[in-house]
């Protein structure tokens, strides 16, 4: 299991890739896609699919007798990182690349290591536009540090100007011309039929599992690809149970979800209202009787900073799934849909842990409490316990993603538990 999670990490370096790898996973297990704009004609026992804009994803099965309800998992597909621009090449002694930051990320980790470039190209072609992924997959890109002759101040907490110190090198000037070459060899096609893109720089290094008794995975985009890979497996092993099971992978959630492909789209409420529609189920009523799961990755105690940490809420690696609470509401969990849970992971014999702030310290949200003001479903948020998130290389345990998938098999396949 964790050799197909550091696969689909690998080869998922943009959000495009990773929908697109799930997407296939659904299609080889015998899920039919769907699209939106078309009728869906939805059977007992039918496996589907869709997409939206190549970068979210929703699957779903039909029970084979009358459902009156869903039970539902989101994560998300993207990552702190940089985004190309539109006209990228900029001209000095050396040919540089043009990017802006795409959420909040650890910026000094881009630094001094070889990066490359995927995400998606749209090319005009005889039958009309296509969008094709791309992937150069190639050490492409360096960011450099300056010298500390000429930073004296870099090891003093040194603020980094991202209009000045991280434009990536990529060339130099023999090879002005060449980034639209490269981009359009890799879509297959040539340069002028390009009219669009969405492209973005990531890390060359591979998945490693490392530590004293292999107890560690650092990777790219651990947050939130983690969640969504042990989430979606979850969903295909669960055996059938009475709710419609719906797996959800959201974009932009590290940039406020407010796009038609996040969470605070009509993405997740439209496909609801349309199985409802073609099952037979009343939409308000299946709602109120749901649950969901919003899993996004977690702060693990840090080895060197155990200060940060609540004094009773320090989740470790590979010690579980981590239950995130917070009283403003920032995570969705509350006592309800911890026990829920709880007893979906004490049934598929999984450990659960516990996430709060310390108190003086401001967390960050997830897509829960966005999802949820346009679905109003009781919900629980959840995540794999990680070191360094929003580094371009981050690190969790070998063993958590596993947790994941059984919990979230054994819950798919629940009758829910009444609450009194």
């Amino acid at each position: 299991m964790l050799n197909q999670l550091i696969t689909f990490l690998d080869s998922s370096p943009s959000c495009y890739h990773g929908v697109d790898n799930l997407a296939k996973r659904l299609a080889a297990e015998g899920y039919t896609a769907l699209a939106e704009p078309d009728h869906w004609d939805l059977q007992p026992g039918g496996k589907y699919y869709l997409t939206r804009n190549q970068s979210a994803i929703l699957a779903f099965r039909i029970p084979a007798r009358q459902p009156d309800r869903f039970i539902l998992a989101a994560s998300h597909s993207d990552r702190p990182c940089f985004k190309v621009k539109e006209n990228p090449e900029l001209e000095t002694e050396y040919i540089r690349l043009a990017v802006e930051r795409y959420g909040s990320m650890l910026m000094s980790t881009w630094l001094d290591r070889p990066l490359s470039i995927a995400g998606r190209v749209l090319v005009e072609t005889a039958e009309g536009i296509t969008a094709r992924l791309v992937n150069l997959d190639r050490d492409l890109c360096m960011i450099p540090n300056l010298a500390i002759h000429m930073n004296r101040k870099a090891n003093d907490g040194y603020a980094y100007n991202p209009a000045v110190d991280l434009i990536p090198l990529t060339g130099s000037l023999a090879t002005k011309g060449s980034f639209s070459r490269l981009v359009a060899e890799a879509a297959g096609c040539r340069p002028e039929e390009i009219l669009g893109h969405d492209l973005f720089l990531y890390n060359r290094e591979k998945a490693r599992v490392w530590g004293a008794d292999n107890e560690y995975l650092s990777a790219q985009a651990l947050d939130d690809l983690q969640c969504a890979w042990a989430t979606m497996e979850g969903f295909l092993q669960a055996k059938p149970g009475p709710a419609v099971p719906v797996c959800c992978v959201f974009d932009n959630e590290e940039v406020g979800s407010g796009t038609m492909q996040g969470a605070d789209s009509t993405f997740l409420s439209g496909a609801l209202a349309r199985i409802c529609a073609g099952t037979g189920m009343d939409y308000r009523r299946a709602v109120a009787g749901s649950f969901l799961v919003s899993a996004d990755n977690a702060h693990a105690l840090h080895p060197n900073h155990p200060e940060y940490a609540d004094a009773t809420h320090r989740p470790a690696i590979n010690g579980g799934i981590v239950l995130k609470f917070n009283a403003n509401q920032r995570y969705t969990t509350d006592g309800v849909s911890a026990a829920i849970f709880r007893k979906a992971c004490r049934m598929a014999g999984v450990p659960t842990q516990t996430y709060c702030n310390r108190a003086d310290l401001p967390g960050g949200s997830t897509l829960g409490n966005i999802s949820t003001a346009q679905v109003s479903i009781p919900t629980v948020d959840v995540g794999l316990p990680q070191l360094a998130m929003h580094s371009c290389y981050e690190t969790a345990g070998t063993k958590d993603a596993g947790y994941l998938v059984r919990a979230m098999a054994t819950l798919y396949a629940m009758d829910l538990p009444q609450v009194n």
